[in-house]
C-alpha cells in the first residue's frame, strides 16, 4: 500500500494473492477488492478450488463506490472507476472507466507532473 491511501467505509479486500496499491489512491466506500474466484466446473465447486490471481492499482487512482474488482486485474495510472464499475480487464493509465463490465469512458489528462490545481 502506498503514500496518501485513502478507504472509505466497508472496503473489503480478499487477499489471497498479491494486492499492489499505488500512491494517492482512494477508494469509494462498499468497493470489493477480491483476488480469489472459483472453478467454473461443478467438480471444482464442489471441491471448493479457490483460483488466486493478484491485482495491481495504480498511482493517481479514484475507485468510486460499490465498485468490484475481479482477479487479475492491473489498474493503471491516473484512472477514474465510474461509481458501481465491475472490472473485469486490465485498464489502462489516464482514463475513465464505467459501467457493468467497465469500460473506456474518456481518456484524461495527466497532470501529476504540472501546476497544484488549488491555486
Amino acid at each position: 500500500m502506498g503514500d496518501y491511501f485513502l478507504a472509505n467505509y466497508n472496503v473489503t479486500i480478499l487477499d489471497i494473492a498479491p494486492v499492489h496499491i499505488g500512491n494517492h489512491v482512494m477508494i469509494g466506500p462498499n468497493t470489493l477488492i477480491s483476488t480469489v474466484g472459483h472453478s467454473l466446473s461443478p467438480k471444482g465447486r464442489r471441491e471448493h478450488l479457490g483460483i488466486a490471481k493478484p491485482i495491481s492499482i495504480g498511482n493517481d487512482v479514484w475507485i468510486g463506490g460499490n465498485c468490484v474488482i475481479l482477479p487479475g486485474v492491473t489498474i493503471g495510472n491516473n484512472v477514474v472507476v465510474a461509481a458501481g464499475a465491475v472490472v473485469t480487464k486490465n485498464v489502462p493509465d489516464n482514463c475513465v472507466v464505467g459501467g457493468v463490465s467497465a469500460k473506456l469512458i474518456k481518456t484524461i489528462e495527466d497532470d501529476t507532473q504540472g501546476e497544484d490545481y488549488r491555486k
